[in-house]
């Protein structure tokens, strides 16, 4: 192959990659809520294991789509934990930890962190909402696909979700929906 043909081709890869794949701006927790004193906003809570098949397909799939990462970086702090991770984290003037981590462990199961045992997570992959004084509005449990990820974060990108009082509600904004999801 000559070097041209080889420029070429990286060209029209890096173009590709660059269409049809973004980077979420993560930050840890404790960025997130020293950020919050200063620009609050809504907060997206990723918590993954290393073990975790889903986590990683979420990752992959969801995540790195290019609309589903320019949405959360445009209206929400994203937050990745670790939910059998070493990480302190401060939250609301609270110290979490896992106490029971243990290093040889760390691709594998580990003792579950403070922090996610605090927030209710049982398991993974769990996505968090927080409005942004950091009340936690919702869990939601297990892997997502973009399609589905992408209601949520529209319910829950401002205060829109308060006005959600029932079943028949929720369903009301599911109907009125409109995906801007292409594909």
């Amino acid at each position: 192959m000559s070097v041209l043909t080889k420029t070429l081709s990286l060209i029209l890869f890096l173009v590709f990659f660059q269409n049809f794949s973004q980077e979420i701006n993560w930050i840890s927790m404790n960025e997130a809520m020293k950020a919050q004193k200063t620009n609050p906003k809504n907060l997206i809570l990723d918590v993954y294991t290393n073990w975790c098949g889903p986590c990683k397909l979420m990752d992959k799939n969801t995540f790195q789509n290019k609309f589903i990462a320019q949405y959360i970086n445009q209206y929400y702090y994203a937050v990745k934990f670790n939910g059998e991770g070493n990480e302190i984290v401060n939250f609301n003037g609270r110290k979490f930890e896992n106490i029971g981590y243990d290093k040889s462990r760390s691709q594998t199961r580990n003792s579950p962190h403070q922090f996610a045992q605090f927030l209710g997570v049982n398991a993974y992959p769990t996505t968090l909402f927080f409005d942004s004084k950091m009340n936690l509005i919702t869990p939601v449990k297990g892997y997502l696909v973009p399609q589905q990820l992408e209601i949520y974060l529209e319910l829950f990108k401002n205060d829109a979700y308060k006005l959600v009082r029932s079943q028949e509600d929720f369903n009301q904004f599911i109907k009125n929906f409109k995906s801007k999801l292409k594909g």
